[in-house]
């Protein structure tokens, strides 16, 4: 055990970090239509939640405090430190913000949000000239920015997991693939055949190897 006085209840950072992650999220995503709306809110939640834990009232550790104790005597699993789960169970308890998984975090978070980005100028693009967008990400997958979500959240699962944040995953996939489903529809609606050469090419969420489209 330390002397590391527990470091949570901090509000004031839970609310600055959820807005400045949601306000990032905003800026490459973009939200215009109802379903993207629902999308992101379903993100934005999934970081308050994230926050809430990580600044505010550490629940997953309390919930495991007995067991991590009894298992892992020697960490004080009240530091704020000792939220980063996988770096202390697996040893990397000097710094965990430099351990394996943390570092992993950051690319599963950064080719997240460059994906998110990538794929919402090809879209804009698309709409403005009335054409179906198959270029950049799209020539990889038909629903890039949902995949950019998903990559953002896992990420951040490998830095802090909780137990809200790993319950919502599962469910919002299942919410970004109906929405993924629902938008295939229309998208197949307005453009027909041109679309079904293009879905036969294209996987939807895991790229295939071989289906790239020019772009």
């Amino acid at each position: 055990m330390t002397d590391q006085i527990p470091q949570y209840g901090l509000w004031s950072l839970v609310i600055v970090n959820s807005a400045i992650f949601i306000m990032f999220a905003f800026s490459f995503f973009k939200p215009k239509t109802e379903r993207d709306w629902r999308s992101f809110s379903a993100f934005s939640a999934f970081l308050v939640a994230l926050f809430t834990e990580m600044y505010g009232f550490p629940l997953t550790i309390y919930f495991f405090s007995g067991w991590l104790q009894s298992r892992f005597p020697d960490i004080d699993w009240f530091a704020h430190d000792s939220g980063h789960f996988l770096e202390m169970i697996f040893g990397w308890q000097a710094n965990p913000h430099f351990g394996p998984f943390h570092l992993l975090s950051f690319a599963f978070i950064g080719g997240g949000f460059i994906l998110i980005s990538k794929a919402w100028r090809v879209l804009y693009e698309a709409h403005q000239h009335g054409t179906l967008a198959v270029t950049g990400p799209y020539g990889r997958l038909s629903h890039p920015q949902y995949v950019g979500f998903v990559l953002v959240m896992l990420g951040f699962l490998l830095q802090w997991p909780t137990l809200l944040t790993l319950a919502m995953l599962p469910v919002l996939v299942w919410m970004y693939v109906r929405l993924a489903r629902s938008e295939e529809a229309e998208v197949r609606r307005e453009f027909g055949r041109t679309y079904a050469a293009y879905a036969d090419q294209v996987s939807a969420f895991i790229p295939k190897v071989g289906g790239v489209l020019e772009s």
